[in-house]
């Protein structure tokens, strides 16, 4: 396939560059970073091992399409295979493929992108459970590792913001970059799938990269220090992509996602002590160092004692969420800051984590994970899972093929 014409070229008669231009100019310690680019095929999905980029754009959808189990099945692969090819040319940096100087017609491009540089653009596709039903023929490809996730402590979830048939995670150093991914698959899949809920993200809210600086959450910690390193083969063969042991072949070199939108009460949170802060995660506040170290890096030592107790508290985060105290179990963590205005009812901010983690089988990993620290965490007392999804990632594509290609095979 042809990639087309770069965004720049597309409208470049157009006169809409002058802007983008001269921002650039204002930034030129930027430009490299701006233009860096992912490479979209692939053994795995990019946006799962990838270093996490600042900015996620989000979306769930709906399919909607009608017809004959067939009709239905024919209407879905072809998507896929036009949301590929699209997905493919975004994260080269170049525009949706079609014709869009045509006056009398769309352009197949939005052009809000027109001028921006990839920024290390990713786009992700994840499968729903509710997509293996009767309708597209696929009940017999339902992964075993793809059930339902059962009711968990510390959830009271809004079905408007949950679920699924597809994911697109879409995450780039531009915010406009990855909005511009989400956007243009959403008018894409017009008459096929519709958006059933969506989430902005900034900040990434954790590192999963040797090369990445620790990033705060918006309580004020360092959030994900002991994360797994996407280019640790050996780790993320072991907990992350999915290989011999699934049941279904289709899913060999994926991995299933789980999202959780996860609501702060950051006003009550502002208002507690800084060493009541520190307790409940476990962690310093200001240098990241776990309570009973004294550098970020520092393995937590949850046997120290400190004054009248344990160094690290019992309940502390660090302590119910370490692998050394859930049998070795270990997640691969993709978490966004998110802020959406404020709560009515309240007038308090409607802010927090929207966190994504991919692993090898959900209900070996998070499921656990979760319910130890859903009903023993001291955080408990200022977050709130409000929304989720899990969804299988198929591996990724050879040039020609289309996303999930051997689930239809």
């Amino acid at each position: 396939m042809s990639a087309g014409p770069s965004r720049r070229a597309l409208f470049a008669g157009a006169g809409v560059l002058g802007a983008a231009g001269a921002v650039a100019a204002c930034a030129p310690d930027k430009a490299a970073a701006r233009s860096a680019t992912v490479p979209f095929h692939g053994a795995h999905q990019a946006g799962i091992a990838t270093p996490a980029q600042d900015r996620l754009a989000f979306a769930a959808y709906d399919l909607t399409v009608t017809g004959s189990t067939e009709e239905r099945r024919a209407a879905l692969i072809a998507m896929l295979r036009t949301w590929t090819r699209a997905a493919a040319a975004m994260t080269a940096g170049n525009p949706v493929p079609g014709e869009s100087n045509l006056g009398a017609a769309p352009p197949a491009d939005t052009g809000e992108a027109v001028g921006l540089k990839p920024a290390n653009l990713t786009i992700t596709i994840g499968f729903g459970p509710s997509l293996f039903d009767d309708r597209f023929g696929l009940a017999g490809k339902r992964p075993a590792a793809l059930a339902d996730l059962p009711k968990l402590p510390g959830e009271d979830l809004d079905p408007d913001r949950s679920g699924g048939d597809l994911a697109v995670q879409a995450c780039s150093d531009d915010p406009v970059v990855a909005f511009h991914a989400i956007r243009n698959l959403a008018r894409l899949g017009r008459g096929t799938a519709v958006m059933r809920w969506s989430q902005l993200g900034f900040g990434k809210a954790s590192s999963n990269g040797a090369d990445q600086q620790t990033p705060r959450n918006l309580m004020g910690f360092k959030d994900g220090t002991r994360n797994i390193h996407g280019e640790d083969t050996a780790t993320m063969n072991r907990w992350v992509w999915a290989g011999s042991e699934t049941d279904q072949p289709w899913m060999r070199g994926g991995s299933y996602m789980v999202t959780r939108r996860i609501a702060m009460r950051i006003e009550a949170w502002d208002r507690d002590f800084l060493k009541d802060q520190q307790d409940v995660i476990g962690r310093y506040k200001y240098s990241g160092a776990p309570l009973s170290g004294h550098k970020e890096f520092d393995t937590p030592d949850f046997h120290a004692t400190g004054m009248g107790g344990p160094a690290i508290p019992a309940d502390a985060h660090i302590r119910l969420a370490a692998h050394e105290n859930n049998g070795g179990v270990r997640i691969l963590r993709r978490a966004y800051n998110y802020t959406d205005g404020v709560v009515p009812s309240s007038g308090e901010l409607d802010a927090g984590l929207f966190f994504i983690c991919f692993q090898q089988d959900p209900r070996k990993q998070f499921v656990p994970l979760q319910r130890r620290l859903g009903s023993m965490d001291a955080l408990n007392e200022y977050i709130e899972h409000v929304g989720s999804g899990l969804f299988a990632c198929p591996p990724g594509v050879r040039p020609g093929q289309y996303w999930g290609q051997a689930l239809f095979s």
